[in-house]
């Protein structure tokens, strides 16, 4: 499989990148915690067949430390009991953030309603961006064929 284009060679999508990578930076920052945005991150791209962002992803969670059973179970993350209910409610507004085309309602005010019972406002703010952001990312890299497999951890700083 070979990209559309050389989206990471291009300058100007080194621009929209540099915004796009600085918004991840300031998230990856907050006080969400680190394996629950990569659960999200992880989520969002396997709804979106995003496969080069679920290649990094998995891989960067497997890399600090995150278990071989939870990253298998990501998908099935309903019926697995591997993932603590601040966890879950993360990956229905995941789920629910991501679907939002496919939801005359969005995002239910249930699902809403449980992230705000585990996270604080300054949490909810950044769960809410990484949604937003890693949907932006999956995007770009399904519109462009983006291979996948090759990620290694770290590789983009």
């Amino acid at each position: 499989m070979e990209p559309r284009l050389n989206y990471f060679g291009n300058s100007l999508a080194g621009k929209v990148l540099k915004h796009i990578n600085s918004a991840s930076k300031v998230l990856s920052d907050s006080t969400l915690p680190h394996a629950t945005q990569e659960l999200v991150k992880i989520r969002a791209s396997q709804i979106n067949g995003c496969g080069f962002c679920t290649d990094m992803h998995t891989k960067d969670a497997a890399a600090a430390g995150e278990t071989d059973q939870r990253l298998h179970m990501v998908a099935a993350w309903r019926e697995a009991t591997v993932f603590t209910d601040a966890e879950r409610a993360a990956l229905e507004l995941a789920e629910q953030g991501t679907h939002i085309a496919d939801a005359a309602g969005g995002v239910t005010d249930e699902a809403w309603a449980n992230a705000a019972k585990h996270y604080d406002e300054d949490q909810l703010v950044a769960l809410m961006s990484l949604i937003a952001v890693i949907n932006a990312y999956n995007r770009v890299n399904v519109i462009n064929q983006q291979p996948a497999g090759d990620y290694k951890p770290g590789m983009f700083g």
